[in-house]
């Protein structure tokens, strides 16, 4: 019961922060002042990829919750793997983004490593 709660809740928290990610684009965009139409495009690109990838982690994880019963070798990979990826993708924004005045850039490592805990430890549970 507790490993299915961690599960749900690591899952939740990386669709809302991916939504929330892709929510802001323009203004983010806009917020880098002048720049060229191509590099406009390619911002908006990398910015919205990103949080379509949290997004589908997130969707990921909750649809195995929902359609696996534990102990579940499947599920138990998914839900390791997308951890792991939460944890290189925490990685590559502290070194890049969080050094940023911007605020949830800033927090943004600690949201990804959070659901990532939540889904390690809902396959030890």
């Amino acid at each position: 019961m507790i490993n299915n709660l961690l599960l749900y809740v690591g899952s939740i928290l990386i669709i809302v922060w991916g939504i929330a990610h892709i929510v802001p684009t323009q203004s983010v965009v806009a917020g880098y002042g002048s720049l060229s139409l191509d590099n406009k495009r390619i911002l908006t690109m990398e910015w919205v990829a990103e949080g379509l990838a949290l997004s589908f982690i997130g969707v990921l994880t909750l649809l195995v919750t929902l359609q696996s019963s534990p102990p579940n070798a499947v599920a138990t990979l998914v839900y390791r793997v997308s951890a792991a990826m939460l944890v290189i993708m925490a990685g590559w924004t502290l070194v890049t983004g969080a050094r940023t005045r911007i605020v949830p850039i800033k927090i943004c490592p600690f949201v990804k490593t959070t659901a990532a805990l939540l889904l390690v430890l809902g396959t030890l549970f």
